[in-house]
């Protein structure tokens, strides 16, 4: 092995070293904004949490495949039965829950707000960073967060899509909230380490 083939490959194991603990480390936070006390809304019985911030948050500052690989994992680990979901509950049984369809989301929200993301930080002028960011946060929720959780309501709720469609309605506000709170800071977070989301 050449002195060149020893340093590239010496380099690319720096970089999964750190992919790994990147990973691990937004879905440790996606599991600490869990924890937030929920706010109950309306009657379905699915509360306004913080893990949707934790998720917007892997995507925007991790792209597309690290975030979607951190909210996997955090997924994956609750439902293996680690009480790291909202109001600390865990396991399977969140299936058969109202909640079902939002977590389950939760790897393809990061997915397409990391691809979005991606996109802005790489074509973008920092200047314009938080609005697009926050466009892409929101993209994530509107086009993953939302629909399998209004799909997740419909099924283990036993009611139409427009019944819950109007029981998904009352999220949409925090959301947008939450969206615009993580492009500030994945924004920040951009500035600081400006190589996060450089090419491997």
């Amino acid at each position: 092995m050449t002195a060149s083939t020893l340093r590239r490959h010496n380099a690319q194991s720096a970089h999964r070293t750190v992919d790994i603990a990147l990973t691990g480390v937004f879905a440790a936070l996606i599991a600490v904004l869990a924890f937030a006390p929920p706010i109950p809304v309306g009657g379905a019985g699915v509360p306004i949490t913080l893990q949707t911030l934790g998720v917007a948050l892997a995507g925007l500052a991790l792209g597309p495949w690290r975030g979607m690989a951190a909210a996997g994992l955090y997924v994956s680990l609750g439902l293996l039965g680690l009480p790291i979901f909202a109001g600390f509950s865990g396991g399977l049984g969140v299936l058969a829950g109202p909640s079902a369809g939002y977590l389950l989301s939760f790897p393809l929200t990061a997915l397409i707000t990391g691809l979005l993301a991606r996109a802005v930080l790489r074509r973008s002028p920092p200047r314009w960073w938080i609005p697009l960011l926050f466009c892409a946060a929101a993209a994530g929720s509107v086009f993953a967060t939302h629909p399998l959780g209004i799909l997740g309501m419909s099924f283990t709720l036993d009611v139409s899509l427009q019944e819950a469609f109007l029981m998904d309605i009352v999220f949409w506000p925090g959301d947008l909230a939450k969206s615009l709170a993580g492009a500030g800071a994945a924004a920040l977070l951009h500035r600081t380490y400006p190589t996060l989301l450089a090419r491997r």
